[in-house]
Order: C-alpha cells, then structure tokens, then sequence
C-alpha cells in the first residue's frame, strides 16, 4: 500500500511540475502572438507573421495541455492529435499569405524583423529552457516540447532572412524562409499527429 501511495503521490508531484510549467510557457506565448504579430503588420514580413502564428498554436496548444495534464494517456493522446491538426492549419493560413505575397511583392523592414525575432529568440528560449524537463514524460509534454523546439528554428530563419532582405534589397529571402517554415510546420505537424495516433492505438 505504501508504495502505491508513493506511485500515487510522485505521479501528483509530476503533474503540478507539468502544470506549473505549461502555466508560464503559455503566457509567454500569448504575449508574444500579439507583439510579434503586430511587429509583422507593421514590418510587411510573412516569415515574421509565420513565426507570430506559430506563437498563436502553441499558446492554443499548452492551454490544451494543461487540460490534459491530469486526464488518462487517452485523452492526452486525443489532445495531442488536436495539436497535431492545428500546427497544420498555421502551416496553411502561411501558405495563404505567401501565395498573396507571389502575387502582391513587396519588401519588408529588416530592422523589424531582425529586432523582433531575436525577441522572440529569447522568449522561446526561456520556454524551451522551462519545457527541457518534461519531453519524454508523456505524449502530451512531448508534443509540447515539440512545439517549443520548431520555435527557435522559425525565430533563428526569421533573423537570417532579416539580413538577407537587407543585403540583396528584395522581399525574396523573406518569402523563401517562410516556405521554410511552413515545411517545418508540416512536418512537425505530421510527427505530432503519427505519435497521438500510435498512442491511440495502443
């Protein structure tokens, strides 16, 4: 009995380091969707608005971990298909925008999107730093971490198009790493989904 209460009671312990976690990193989330997506608007940059979308899903995304962080591996690998779909869908709402770039080309504020995305290195650096913990806990802290990890990559893409933008003086770098982008979305997307339906199946 007494191990099962220790079971018990390591499994609590676990659950509100989840929690606790999942509390923060979506705050940071959220807040950086507005700055970051307003920052784009501003600078004209569809990388820049790929990585603010990226913030949105993954703010959408640990309010429904923390959801999940109690409920039983089916529900946690229900919730983890959702976040699967909804990463997709950020990866078609960028699709939509580069197409309209193709057809309305313009060039973006590099300083914009050089200054921003290197804030947005920092802010998901901090998360990632937070979520390190947790990434082979379960499927939902997994899928979590995930997210997390597609962050800095899109935020260091962002950086690097900045300065390409400013040396060859067209919009072309930025279009080029939000494809990038959109790649990664997808395929993260696609691992996230395969993972909560391999639960599912068990």
């Amino acid at each position: 009995m007494a191990g099962c209460c220790d079971n018990h009671c390591s499994l609590e312990r676990m659950r509100e380091r989840q929690r606790g976690t999942l509390q923060i990193v979506l705050a940071i989330n959220a807040a950086m969707f507005f700055v970051i997506a307003g920052a784009a608007l501003y600078g004209n940059s569809t990388s820049l608005l790929a990585d603010s979308l990226d913030n949105l899903g993954d703010a959408l995304t640990y309010g429904l971990s923390l959801y999940a962080v109690t409920r039983e591996a089916t529900v946690k690998a229900k919730v983890a298909l959702f976040k699967g779909l909804l990463i997709g869908l950020a990866g078609v709402a960028v699709i939509a925008q580069i197409i309209y770039k193709l057809y309305v080309p313009s060039v973006p504020i590099f300083e914009v999107m050089g200054g921003f995305s290197l804030l947005g290195l920092l802010a998901n650096g901090v998360c990632l730093f937070l979520l390190w913990r947790h990434r082979h806990e379960d499927v939902n802290m997994s899928s979590v971490w995930e997210c997390s990890r597609n962050d800095i990559a899109a935020n260091l893409s962002v950086f690097v198009a900045a300065g390409a933008v400013w040396f060859t003086g067209s919009g072309w770098p930025d279009i080029a790493v939000a494809i990038g982008l959109v790649l990664l979305l997808i395929r993260s997307s696609a691992r996230v989904i395969s993972s909560a339906v391999e639960e599912l199946r068990r």
